[in-house]
């Protein structure tokens, strides 16, 4: 028997979550070198994964099946395709990051009544959401990833909730019911959604017998599983709901911004860069392959709202005064570029919105982070409170404007050749969703801009004249994902070369090739 390399790196943070958890109240900091070291260590068998795994290989590789609940035909089956090894590989990078940049979000607070839950408490729930999120990404069995996908939601409930941004203008009282709040909306709006999934994952058993994914999409192919086409449909929306929630699409999106703006950086990185991908990743993974005509039957209305999360979002950024909600708003705008390029049914934007994936979760966790050292360092998340920081914290703003400019998708960041790829591949079907998405990316120069120009530009202001620069640990932080912007936006063949072969199978699966184009290039 070989080893059980998928159960191992969902398996090694959860175990990392329960060792943290149990470490006496008096040893914060051992607690957190070990959940660092438990994130490295899955860090480790997630680059084992990504170099065991054969792009031109099978389908799914390192599959692992086992009878669970036999009754219900549910199975304990994981498996993986190139799309999900890139975001296996993404969310591991980024735990130990957000473990470090997190480092002293929990401690105690040495003034002030609220008594802040244990710092082991933070770092365990952190890898138990890794290990949910993980397997999410290689569970080859539809209820097993329902459970997962709904499971997530508790310790990323108590994260929001309990472990909250400290910087508040309207003090600790005020914070604490905002905190609960966007905790609450955050629940109840994914529970909605999973609770809808739930009713079609049942309505998918009633039709398949099984819950297996590979068996079902095979048995569909083969035309052994016919499909009502208002059944398909039905259970289609069922599951995309879900996902547009968790993605977040627009109108679904509205618990995003209170989420991120009450949360921690790290913990706002965890929500925007590997949270929420499950949402779009579900999308090609089963809504494609699961129902391929009824998600041919949905693209136009799909598309509608994936533009108009894109101009929506921007417009939003553009307003805002917060410098939390504004990269919320631009997270909700980037997952409009992300839906688009799954839906327009080519090539070049299934394979720009995987790589688009992967370089948000990147571009965004630094202009995040980098957020979260200079809100802590000013305890203010008002963009009016910040003035001249460039010339006190040159470091830092530096930076920030990296992650700024990777966030409007400058040529040369890692997420311009994703946002170029999804539009390319929109507009080579839909030539004026394409062109409406455009805006977006004025918008988006816009927003990054002025956001610059307001925080780190003109004159000092006398608050932030003591400002610190980046420190050793902070450096450490950004430094790498800093790097990892410059080689992706230069040469991004290594994440193209995983994932391509599984957005040509999943294009298969609804039966879509690429529009041919209207002139001939010269032999």
């Amino acid at each position: 028997m070989s080893f059980p390399l998928l159960t191992a790196t969902a398996a090694l943070p959860a175990i990392g979550a329960i060792a943290t958890a149990a470490v006496p109240a008096a040893r914060r900091t051992a607690a957190k070198w070990l959940a660092l070291l438990f994130s490295l260590a899955t860090l480790a068998l997630a680059i084992t994964v990504l170099v065991r795994f054969d792009p031109d290989g099978e389908r799914y590789q390192l599959t692992e099946s086992h009878s669970w609940i036999a009754d219900f035909g549910v199975r304990y089956e994981l498996g993986v395709d190139g799309i999900a090894v890139a975001l296996i590989a993404l969310t591991a990078l980024l735990i130990p990051f957000i473990v470090l940049a997190g480092w002293h979000d929990a401690d105690p607070l040495e003034t002030g009544s609220r008594r802040w839950r244990p710092t082991q408490g933070f770092f365990a729930l952190i890898l138990a959401v890794e290990a949910m999120v993980i397997i999410s990404f290689e569970a080859t069995d539809v209820f097993l990833f329902y459970i997962f996908f709904e499971a997530m939601l508790i310790p990323m409930y108590f994260l929001i909730g309990g472990f909250g941004d400290r910087a508040h203008e309207h003090g600790e009282e005020k914070a604490a019911t905002q905190r609960s709040y966007a905790a609450v909306k955050f629940l109840l709006y994914n529970l909605a959604g999973g609770l809808i999934m739930l009713a079609a994952v049942i309505g998918l058993y009633v039709v398949a017998g099984n819950f297996s994914l590979t068996e079902i999409a095979q048995a569909r192919a083969n035309g052994e599983l016919e499909m009502a086409t208002s059944t398909e449909r039905w259970l289609f929306l069922g599951f995309f709901f879900a996902f547009a929630v968790k993605a977040p699409l627009w109108p679904l999106h509205t618990w995003l911004p209170n989420a991120v703006q009450e949360s921690t950086a790290p913990v706002a990185v965890l929500i925007t860069a590997v949270v929420d991908k499950v949402g779009t990743f579900a999308m090609l993974r089963f809504c494609l392959q699961l129902f391929p005509e009824a998600s041919k039957w949905a693209t136009p209305v799909i598309l509608v709202l994936a533009v108009i999360s894109i101009i929506y979002g921007a417009l939003l950024a553009v307003g805002q005064r917060d410098i939390k909600r504004l990269i919320a708003y631009a997270s909700i705008s980037h997952f409009g570029f992300i839906v688009m390029g799954i839906f327009a049914m080519t090539s070049q934007g299934q394979s720009g919105a995987t790589l688009y994936m992967v370089n948000h979760g990147i571009s965004t966790a630094v202009l995040m982070l980098i957020a979260g050292f200079l809100i802590s360092r000013r305890g203010s998340r008002l963009i009016a409170d910040f003035g001249g920081v460039q010339k006190v914290a040159p470091v830092l703003a530096g930076t920030f404007l990296i992650g700024g400019l990777a966030t409007l998708s400058l040529p040369g960041l890692a997420p311009f050749v994703s946002e170029f790829l999804v539009l390319v591949g929109t507009f080579t079907r839909y030539p004026v969703i394409g062109i409406i998405a455009t805006f977006g990316i004025v918008l988006a120069a816009l927003y990054t801009l002025v956001l610059y120009q307001r925080t780190m530009t003109g004159p000092v202001k006398p608050e932030v004249a003591a400002m610190p620069d980046l420190k050793v640990r902070e450096i450490a932080v950004v430094a790498p994902l800093v790097v990892l912007l410059v080689f992706l936006g230069v040469y991004p063949k290594p994440v193209t070369d995983v994932v391509n072969p599984a957005v040509k199978q999943t294009l298969s699966d609804v039966q879509k090739k690429d529009p041919q184009p209207e002139v001939e290039a010269a032999k």
